[in-house]
């Protein structure tokens, strides 16, 4: 299993990683072992996850959520999949290249996801 995860840092600020590892990697990030964003801005709380059966497919998730605004990551990780939906809708109108189905590859068949 595959998991993609969303860090709340110290400084209110989001880190997404993805792993093959989620308790190591967690516990990397907060012992500061993780060179880069989250080291100068611990402690970091986990507070989304969700699992995935490849890495191509949490890698692929992992980039769609960076590309995504702070309200976008918000509403996906309370499960509000139609303001996700909206929000893609208007940074489409507003000549972006990100489609109104941003949304498919983290909902999947089953709607799953892991809000902390």
């Amino acid at each position: 299993m595959f998991w993609v995860y969303i860090l709340k840092c110290s400084d209110g600020s989001y880190y997404t990683g993805h792993t093959d590892n989620l308790e190591m990697r967690i516990a990397q990030h907060q012992a500061g072992e993780c060179p880069g964003y989250t080291a100068t801005r611990l402690p970091a709380e986990l507070v989304w996850t969700q699992e995935f059966n490849s890495r191509e497919e949490a890698l692929a998730a992992e980039r769609q959520i960076k590309g995504w605004g702070r309200k976008k990551k918000e509403a996906m990780m309370r499960g509000d999949w139609a303001e996700v939906s909206r929000l893609a809708q208007i940074k489409s109108a507003h000549g972006s290249t990100s489609s109104p189905r941003t949304d498919l590859l983290l909902r999947g068949d089953n709607d799953e996801f892991d809000p902390l």
